[in-house]
């Protein structure tokens, strides 16, 4: 009984940090930049769009698609470190925890 009720413990302890964890989230900003660092956006780590900034030279009628181009691939790499982000955060949370492999908490 001793047992169940450490894990009960356990379980409700990781469960405040997760609550913690998911507000700090909220206000961790990442970076995404293509073509340079030509087009950059920026994100929370949760994945909402805060910003885009755009070089004054790509703003060339003839060129829109290059430059629809260059803000989708900085919001991909934004994303990809806003992932990497919550990764790193949730291998620190639960370091020593018993979590089977494979089971993805976000």
């Amino acid at each position: 009984m001793r047992d169940l009720m450490g894990i009960m413990k356990q379980a409700q302890a990781m469960q405040e940090k997760m609550a913690s964890l998911q507000e700090e989230l909220d206000h961790v900003e990442v970076s995404g930049a293509s073509g340079g660092g030509v087009v950059r956006v920026t994100m929370t780590a949760k994945g909402a769009l805060k910003g885009v900034t755009l070089d004054p030279d790509l703003m060339k009628p003839d060129e829109r698609e290059i430059l629809e181009d260059l803000i989708v691939a900085a919001v991909n790499d934004a994303r990809a470190k806003a992932e990497a982000t919550m990764q790193e955060r949730m291998q620190e949370l639960t370091k020593g925890l018993p979590i089977p492999p494979g089971m993805n908490l976000f």
